[in-house]
């Protein structure tokens, strides 16, 4: 498959999956979830999900609440998204956020002395 349908793939997915967590979801967990980013293979069999969360659990508490509710994402992305296999979805903490603002914190820190 080509590299622009994939992107336009998750694209759609990052739109779909985030108007489910934020509208679709009951659990007040899944509300603070935001996604920053999806990649999906080229047979669209797999879909890595990136996200972030405002809530004070671990990210490694997070990634397995997500894994737990992604059996409820991918059934509702499959009524969505007009594929005809949904792919399998593997959420992953993205820390680039956090890393990002670390560094920024540093060079500020550097900046003041």
């Amino acid at each position: 498959m080509s590299k622009i349908k994939c992107e336009r793939i998750a694209s759609d997915m990052i739109r779909i999956i985030s108007n489910i967590l934020a509208n679709g979801s009951r659990d007040e967990l899944l509300k603070t979830v935001t996604i920053t980013g999806c990649t999906v293979s080229n047979d669209l069999s797999y879909a890595k999900v990136y996200f972030t969360s405002t809530s004070n659990l671990t990210p490694k508490e997070m990634e397995k609440e997500m894994k737990e509710a992604s059996g409820f994402i991918r059934h509702e992305l499959a009524e969505k998204i007009d594929i005809r296999h949904t792919p399998e979805l593997n959420f992953v903490y993205d820390e680039s956020i956090e890393y990002g603002n670390r560094i920024e914190s540093i060079i500020k820190e550097i900046n003041n002395k």
